[in-house]
């Protein structure tokens, strides 16, 4: 594998698990609820209500569905900023931008058209701005991760072909 295929593999897999690990951790937390409630409820997106109620099986799906999610939006977000370098650069910026892509999504497409017990007039007639504003942080923590790891750990080793060379922004001009 060459060494830009690895560097973009570590970024990708090591933003999508630790952001994805986390991300259970901050709903766990918003919602008040176990992290094994949270592995429930993501499980119910593919199983339906009866997710909820079910097994120690089931909290692993949920894991499993989590990191896989997770590492596919760390992918896109890899591959957007592959196309727009200035994105990947200015990682703070990217990462909040892919924050409120990711919460949006999630919210109004994926949970409401999922096997989850919710639809979008729930998601609507439930929203209240506190939960969406704790929410939304997350997913821009979850977004500064993943941007993050592909800012810095997608580079090449440096002294290999194809190193991704690190160039500091210009200093600024002092306007006295």
């Amino acid at each position: 594998m060459s060494s830009t295929a690895t560097s973009a593999l570590r970024a990708i897999m090591t933003g999508g698990l630790v952001a994805g690990t986390l991300d259970i951790g901050a709903a766990a937390l918003i919602n008040h609820a176990s992290p094994a409630l949270i592995t429930h409820y993501i499980a119910s997106g593919v199983l339906g209500r009866a997710a909820l109620s079910a097994g120690t099986s089931v909290t692993y799906l949920g894991l499993a569905l989590q990191w896989a999610m997770s590492i596919v939006i760390a992918a896109i977000y890899w591959f957007v900023t592959a196309a727009i370098p200035r994105l990947r650069d200015r990682w703070l910026a990217g990462g909040l931008l892919a924050g409120l892509v990711i919460f949006l999504v999630m919210n109004f497409i994926v949970m409401p058209f999922s096997a989850a017990p919710v639809t979008l007039h729930d998601v609507i007639a439930r929203f209240r701005v506190g939960k969406a504003a704790e929410d939304l942080i997350a997913m821009w923590v979850f977004g500064l991760i993943v941007a993050y790891c592909a800012r810095y750990l997608g580079l090449a080793p440096r002294g290999e072909a194809g190193a991704n060379v690190v160039i500091p922004p210009p200093a600024r001009a002092n306007r006295s």
